[in-house]
This record gives C-alpha cells, structure tokens and sequence, in this order.
C-alpha cells in the first residue's frame, strides 16, 4: 500500500510541475528556431533572451560546455511569472546544414536576428518586451533595442568597452607577452582591414576567416550604444566572472547613471553559484544540473515587475 501510495505521490508531483508553463517551438525564418516558455497564469510581458559568444545554443551550451545556463534561467523567470524565449544562434544552423562560412559572417547578422525576434513577438499578445542580453548577447541586445524599440533591457555579464580593448585587457591578465602584438594587430584589422604579422599565440584568435567578424564586432562600443537607450536598463554582474570582469558593467553604469547596477556575489560567467576557486568555477561550464544563482532571479523579476508599472 505504501509504495502504492508512493507511486501515486510521483505521478502527481509530475503532473504538477509538468503544467508550471506551456513549451512550443517557435521558428522565426529559417535560421533561428527557438524555444517559448510561457507560465499557466496568462501574462503580457515576454522576455527574450539573447545567447553569448560562439556556436552557443538555446539552453547556453556549446558542444563542449553543457551548462543549461540560458534554460535554467528562462525557467526560473517562468516560474515567476515571466513569459520568456530563447533561441540558437544562427551559427548552429549554417553549422548542422554544413553552409558556415565563417568568412562570411558578421555582428551585425547577430543584431538582425534578434530584431527578427522582436519583430515576430509584438504581433503576438505582449505588452512588455524584454531584452536580456548574456555577454555578447548583451551588446546585440542593445544595438537590437536601438533599432527596434522594446521596453527593458538587461545586460548579463555585459563588456563595457570595444571588444579590442576587453580583449588587450584579458590578455594583460593571462599573457601580457602578447599585449603589445595584439595590440598593433588590432590596428592593423581597424586600419587596413586585415592583420597579418601576428604571434602563433593569437592564431586562433586571428585566423583569417574570422577577422571580418572581429572587425565588424570591434565597430561597436558598448557604452556609447547604451547611453542612447531611453529604456530601462538593469546591468548584472558578477563577482566571480573571470571572463568579463565587474568593471566592465562599471562602465556601462558610468555612460548611462540612470541605469540599475547589480553586482551579485559568487556568481560566475555562467550564471551560477561558486564558493570555491577558480577550478571549482571552471566545473561549473559543464554541470548541466547546477541552477542559476537564486539572487539573480529575484533581481531581473523585481526589475520586470517595476517596469511594468
């Protein structure tokens, strides 16, 4: 009777749980298909959140670091109410249809995403649109508000500089040899639009095929973009980021002063909780199991819920 009643117990526990949202697949055109998140309670406010760096999809996994960052968020602001969707970058299309040509791409196919996004939710039944934008994705997301107007935006571990400058910055910390050849391959990609005498140490970095990409991103300065944005904005960051440094929301705060700055304490890259060190923060880029820090989720639902006023 007892493992009946046990049984019972799971299945109802499931059932509840499985009606927390409904989830549809939604395409918007044929390189971007994503995922919509929408809580049982009806609501007028979506967000969209806007992947990071690289071949990164829906969920803010690469092939090599399965983390469900992006899911568990959308999850997590669902559950609070919060309609959201989130989507694969375009690259994973070009890559599964084996059409990349990485020659060919550029930031600003990035931005047009995500306005095609934008575009095909305000035909739909929300009032409120919401912008979060995760590294990368947080300049895409302010480039993509500056031309198709939404009503918030949310910047998530966000770079405050041109991405030449964030990039000499990171190397001064990890292998300052390469600063000053960095540096002058930089102008060089800027100048004459491409770079050529560079170390064997930023090969990757400066492979051919992607210098037109670098180019176009390093067009862009962040802070200039967002202190344009006559929207509500909520900058984020965390203290154990080791990729894009508190400083950098810092100075997204010093280019727009009526914008909310939220520094979070132990949070990493990746959204999550880390108390311990830098190896400790490095698991988490593939613990899929691991949730979004908690703090986070009360500070963008208590930022949406103001702006909806």
């Amino acid at each position: 009777m007892k493992s009946f009643l046990y049984v019972i117990i799971l299945v109802l526990s499931f059932s509840l749980s499985a009606q927390e949202w409904t989830e549809s697949e939604i395409r918007i055109n044929e390189l971007i298909s994503g995922t919509l998140l929408e809580p049982i309670t009806k609501t007028d406010t979506l967000a969209i959140i806007i992947a990071g760096s690289g071949p990164t999809d829906r969920n803010g996994n690469q092939q090599m670091q399965q983390n469900n960052s992006l899911k568990k968020l959308a999850e997590a602001l669902t559950l609070e109410g919060i309609a959201t969707y989130r989507y694969d970058k375009r690259i994973l299309k070009l890559l599964r249809n084996n059409t990349l040509k990485e020659e060919n791409l550029r930031f600003e196919d990035f931005v047009d995403d995500a306005e095609s996004v934008v575009r095909y939710f305000k035909n739909r039944n929300f009032k409120h649109i919401v912008l979060i934008g995760h590294s990368q994705g947080a300049l895409v997301a302010s480039l993509t508000a500056a031309n198709e107007p939404v009503d918030m935006l949310v910047s998530l571990a966000g770079s405050g500089q041109p991405l030449d400058l964030l990039i000499l910055d990171q190397l001064a910390k990890q292998a300052p040899g390469l600063v000053e050849n960095a540096k002058q391959a930089f102008e060089d990609l800027k100048n004459k639009g491409k770079a050529e005498n560079f170390s064997i140490g930023l090969a990757s970095l400066l492979r051919p095929s992607v210098q037109p990409f670098m180019k176009s991103w390093m067009l862009y300065d962040p802070a200039l973009v967002i202190q344009n944005l006559e929207i509500p904005i909520l900058l984020v960051s965390g203290s154990k980021d080791i990729q894009v440094p508190p400083s950098e929301s810092q100075l997204l705060k010093d280019a727009k002063p009526e914008a909310k700055l939220v520094f979070i304490d132990s949070m990493n890259h990746v959204l999550k909780e880390v108390n311990g060190d830098d190896l400790d923060n490095a698991k988490t880029y593939s613990n899929p199991s691991l949730p979004v820090i908690k703090k986070l989720i009360v500070e963008i639902t208590s930022f949406i819920r103001e702006g909806q006023k």
